[in-house]
């Protein structure tokens, strides 16, 4: 309705017709006349009913209001050179693609977060109107905070699985998938799956659990899952192989530490018909028994690899395989096939012992001090004595037989895979798994995870995923500046930064241009096989 006029309503043969009351002034009558202009009308229940007339005016208003709302193109300049590079990875990686096929309403938004995240490491979210203010991206404009949290908010699971389905669907289907957790503190009471877990130190914090499955080819991410802080490595993987399923990732072959060895997890493994490589632990019965039967002849000179500066052994052995029904009780039984690979290194044992001695003395120190830790106290039952008297109180003896116990293993570890035969392939596949590790420190210090500064689950569900984009874009970068060679003269914020300085120049009616380009900035976009802005 007009802010000048008045709404009112007329009975007519018992219909209420509705009309807007305009008053205006007559110039020759020298008095205030009303003009009507009939709207519509009421039902019986009063309410109002629009007339095709009415419903025209007011569809013509909204498009003109939304003419009005767009901002006036005017000349601007704004940073392009490093959102340049992540256009052209964000296209090449199908990102850009997959995200438009998932959230086509907001796949912009997410985009422009993400660059925001690789660009600005160490920055804030709140932070990002004033980054976009003065740089391309695929928004292309600014998001107050509120804005970009009801962003994260509103992104739904079935959309993130499409988005995860369509990245499996490009990866090679040979290529080994790396798998591991890493924990996020977080004292936030309004996280659900927020508990008290232990992380990789084994100290007991509030955190959340982080779950990723990287391509050891590609360097590049391909699944993750959150998990609650107490769940531990040992119970992820049957999750994961419902996950992995569920995206449609074909010929699986997972690379795993010793954390999720068990032997429902490899019978899990065995029963999906999945390939695997993984490390044994050295206290089960398995692999111990294994170190035991190698451990006088591993050491022969026949058995070191000179390239990996190790020795090792390999054998073909029989692993018990069993199913079990809803009660836990096994169901079959048989013999599966499995190739183990001991190694022994003489100088990791030695770091391992002196390791083993220092933590054994800190945790002698904190008994008798009264600091023990729940670590170091579980240290202390396993490898102590402790005797008091009120006299001399608490006195320590070493209990030297489950010393040597544990020693006697040091420099020793096994893997087991049910496909790679050869030992000095299965260790160099292992030891490339080492890349997720770098891949978690990126999550964790470039993408500002180290605690997540969000309030809700919901958030927090969106703030993963948009981190996780950012960790794509973050791991295509890497892959290229370490087969290039790059990291000899650059960081990835140096090289970033170099590019970033590069301008674009628009003004309305004419085509863009773009400021000087050297011509060691011209080199790095070759490295990444990226066209030179401008030359597009």
């Amino acid at each position: 309705m007009n802010k000048s006029s008045t709404r009112r309503t007329q009975n007519i043969k018992g219909t209420h017709y509705v009309y807007e009351d305009y008053p205006y002034w007559d110039t020759e009558k020298k008095q205030v006349r009303h003009k009507r202009v009939y709207i519509g009308k009421l039902d019986e229940v009063g309410e109002f009913l629009p007339n095709k007339a009415y419903q025209a005016q007011q569809k013509l208003q909204e498009v003109q209001q939304e003419a009005e709302s767009v901002p006036q193109k005017s000349a601007s300049r704004t940073y392009c050179g490093a959102t340049h590079l992540l256009d052209a990875i964000a296209k090449r990686t199908g990102m850009l693609d997959d995200l438009k096929s998932s959230f086509p309403n907001d796949y912009l938004k997410l985009l422009s977060l993400a660059y925001y995240l690789v660009l600005e490491s160490d920055s804030p979210m709140y932070r990002f109107s004033k980054w976009a203010h003065n740089h391309c991206h695929p928004f292309g404009a600014e998001m107050p905070d509120q804005r970009i949290s009801e962003l994260f908010s509103s992104i739904r699971e079935d959309a993130k699985m499409k988005f995860f389905e369509n990245q499996s669907a490009r990866r090679i289907e040979k290529e080994h998938l790396v798998y591991d957790t890493t924990s996020i503190s977080s004292y936030s009471e309004m996280i659900s799956q927020v508990r008290y877990g232990r992380n990789k130190d084994g100290d007991p914090l509030p955190q959340i659990n982080l779950a990723l499955v990287f391509g050891q080819d590609s360097m590049l991410p391909v699944y993750y899952r959150k998990l609650p802080g107490n769940i531990t490595d040992t119970q992820t993987i049957r999750k994961l192989l419902k996950d992995i399923e569920f995206i449609k990732c074909k010929k699986v072959k997972l690379v795993m530490d010793s954390g999720f060895f068990s032997n429902k997890n490899l019978n899990s493994l065995f029963q999906n018909h999945h390939k695997f490589l993984i490390a044994g632990k050295r206290n089960t019965k398995f692999v111990s028994s294994l170190i035991e039967q190698v451990r006088e002849s591993i050491k022969d000179f026949s058995n070191y690899d000179v390239e990996q500066d190790i020795y090792r052994v390999s054998s073909m052995e029989k692993w018990l395989y069993e199913e079990y029904d809803g009660d836990g009780k096994v169901t079959h039984e048989s013999d599966r096939r499995i190739y183990v690979h001991v190694y022994y290194n003489g100088q990791r044992a030695e770091e391992e012992k002196t390791s083993f001695i220092k933590s054994l003395a800190d945790c002698q120190t904190a008994v008798l001090e009264g600091s023990c830790s729940e670590t170091q106290q579980q240290m202390c039952d396993k490898y102590f004595q402790i005797k008091t008297t009120p006299v001399r109180g608490a006195k320590l003896q070493y209990n030297e037989q489950a010393i040597q116990d544990h020693i006697k293993h040091f420099g020793y570890f096994a893997l087991l895979s049910n496909e790679i035969k050869d030992p000095s392939e299965a260790l160099y596949v292992y030891r490339n798994k080492d890349l997720i590790e770098k891949f978690f420190g990126n999550l964790k210090n470039r993408l500002n995870m180290r605690r997540p500064l969000v309030s809700s689950s919901e958030n927090l569900e969106g703030k993963l995923f948009v981190q996780f984009t950012a960790l794509m874009l973050v791991s295509s970068i890497h892959k290229s500046m370490k087969d290039e060679g790059l990291y000899k003269n650059y960081s990835m914020q140096k090289l970033l930064d170099d590019l970033d300085v590069i301008e674009r120049y628009d003004f309305p009616g004419k085509k863009a241009h773009f400021s000087e380009i050297t011509g060691k900035q011209k080199a790095l976009y070759e490295c990444f096989g990226v066209k030179t802005p401008g030359m597009l």
